[in-house]
């Protein structure tokens, strides 16, 4: 699936993720295809933002509030994700299997889950791969191309020493 950057520039208006915090993201570059962007919310976490052309929104990020990483997809055809509910979800990076929880969350009214991860190395090991594809139970729900994620997170990491 390709990224598309007008979705995620008009994402970038919208409000945070977070269930219990709404702040504006702000923008600091765009690296290979990704927005660089900052999150006030989230200690100013810095985080990489791309749309994709079957409507998904993905962000791979640092909450400094919690000291932890994150991803997390928003789509509004997934309609029956409940706000603060956890999901047992797998995912494959270039197939090979995980398994975590999600958490249900809304962006704008956009239902999305979020997966925390207390290893934040965890996230280069993600970029370091070509393909997402995240599962609810055998049900796949999407598959995400990871081009330039490398280099965004490389960048991000530059955002967080800047803060």
């Amino acid at each position: 699936m390709k990224k598309t950057v007008l979705g995620a520039v008009a994402l970038a208006t919208l409000v945070l993720a977070s269930p219990v915090v709404a702040q504006e993201l702000t923008q600091w570059d765009q690296v290979e295809g990704w927005d660089i962007m900052v999150d006030p919310s989230l200690g100013n976490g810095c985080l990489i933002q791309a749309a994709y052309e079957d409507g998904s929104i993905v962000r791979i990020g640092f909450d400094r509030n919690n000291e932890s990483a994150y991803v997390t997809a928003f789509n509004e055809s997934w309609g029956e994700i409940v706000e603060g509910e956890t999901y047992v979800v797998g995912f494959t990076l270039d197939d090979e299997p995980y398994e975590g929880e999600a958490k249900g969350i809304y962006l704008g009214g956009v239902p999305g889950a979020d997966i925390a991860f207390t290893n934040e190395d965890f996230l280069f090991d993600i970029a370091k791969k070509y393909t997402m594809t995240l599962y609810n139970g055998d049900e796949q729900v999407m598959a995400i191309d990871l081009a330039g994620s490398y280099a965004a997170l490389e960048a991000a990491v530059e955002c967080q020493g800047a803060q």
